[in-house]
Formats: structure tokens, C-alpha cells, sequence
């Protein structure tokens, strides 16, 4: 019986993972926290992405949030900064690619939202050992309303590179998708959670994530 992928979170080192879970993974399900600035409208999808990131570093390396009974409010934070880079529909839709135009409107919805609640719950909480490593913007593709962020995060005995593909609506830029180290993330999971469609069904996939996100608040 196919399973919820787990490779993905195994591609890099465990000391530069926590790093990558809080800055590309950690999608918010709280809601924005209202102490977070207005996003800043601009023309470079480089620009907005580093925004994000420096909000995201900020709260890393923030002293007063690293006590053990504050690490549920770091993530909070963190999950509320990455989110609003996000675009959880475009994701969930090009996840599911083919599967998505079969889908009811309710089951699109629900997907959507146990697949964020998933990805927060798998690795937003791996902070705890970030030590400091480095991210470097290296290049911008633009294609119209479509544009790629080359990052890179340098660490002590690795550099591992982050590509962001985002979207541009209503003047403000969203990530749609993660390459890391040329492993895309929407088609890591379009893989399984496609063999897990094709093998039971929509609803089979939609259990097994109920069941895993519920397995994953406890």
C-alpha cells in the first residue's frame, strides 16, 4: 500500500534541514499575526522572497524566543511569516495536476488544507538547530508573471541550492513550488500522492492525510 511521502525531508543533512523546514516549508495554519508589517509591494520577486526570509531569520535568531516555553510561539510566527509567501491553491492544484480537474470543489478544499496543515506539522517545528547558516541570492528568472528565485543556504561542511518558482497576482509574488537541489516539491508529492489516487481513490488520499495530521497534532 502506497504511504505518505517521506523522503523529501531526508535529501539534505538534519543540521541545514531545520533551516529549509522553517524558511520553505513552514506554511501557516493560525492566520496572520497582526505584530507582522504590511507586505511591501514590489516588482522583484528576489526582493519579495528576501523579505520573508529576513523576517524568518529575525525570529530564528531571536534570543527571547528560543526558552523552551516559547517554542510553540516561535513556530507560530515562523508559520505565519512563510504562509503569506504561499500560494497553498496553485500548490494543492499543481500537486494533484491531473487529479485536481476531477475533484468536487469540497474535496479541492479540504486537500488544500490538510496538505498545508501536513507540511506545518512535518517540518515547521524543526528549528531548534539552526546554527547560523547563510543564504545567498544568486539569480532571478523572469517570464512574465512567472519568476525563479536561485538561493543558496551555506553552511559549515555543505551549500545546498534553494530555487523558489513564483507567481505574480494582484502585485504581489507567491511561491507556488520549492527545488531543492533539484528536487521539486510539488512533483515529489504529485508522485506518491498520484500512486495513492490510481491504487484506492480522491478519498483515500484524503484519509490517509486526515489520519496523518491528526496523528501529527497529538
Amino acid at each position: 500500500m502506497p504511504q505518505l511521502p517521506s523522503g523529501f525531508a531526508r535529501t539534505v543533512e538534519p543540521r541545514v534541514r531545520t533551516l529549509i523546514g522553517a524558511l520553505v516549508l513552514g506554511l501557516s495554519v493560525f492566520g496572520f499575526s497582526s505584530a507582522l508589517a504590511a507586505e511591501v509591494e514590489t516588482d522583484s520577486a528576489t526582493e519579495a522572497m528576501k523579505g520573508t526570509i529576513d523576517q524568518a531569520l529575525k525570529v530564528l535568531r531571536d534570543e527571547s524566543l528560543k526558552a523552551p516555553d516559547r517554542s510553540q510561539k516561535r513556530v507560530e510566527i515562523l508559520e505565519n511569516i512563510i504562509g503569506k509567501r504561499f500560494d497553498y491553491q496553485e500548490m494543492g492544484k499543481r500537486t494533484l495536476g491531473q487529479h485536481w480537474q476531477k475533484m468536487s470543489e469540497a474535496d479541492r478544499e479540504e486537500f488544500v488544507r490538510l496538505f498545508q496543515r501536513f507540511l506545518s506539522k512535518t517540518y515547521a517545528g524543526r528549528v531548534e538547530g539552526y546554527s547560523d547558516e547563510q543564504v545567498q541570492y544568486l539569480k532571478e528568472r523572469r517570464k512574465g508573471d512567472f519568476a525563479e528565485v536561485q538561493t543558496a543556504v551555506a553552511g559549515a561542511k555543505s551549500t545546498i541550492a534553494i530555487h523558489y518558482r513564483m507567481l505574480k497576482r494582484a502585485n504581489t509574488w507567491k511561491v507556488y513550488d520549492v527545488v531543492l537541489d533539484g528536487v521539486s516539491l510539488v512533483k515529489n508529492f504529485r508522485s506518491q500522492f498520484g500512486r495513492i489516487i490510481e491504487s484506492e481513490s480522491v478519498e483515500g488520499l484524503l484519509k490517509k492525510l486526515r489520519v496523518k495530521t491528526e496523528r501529527t497534532q497529538s
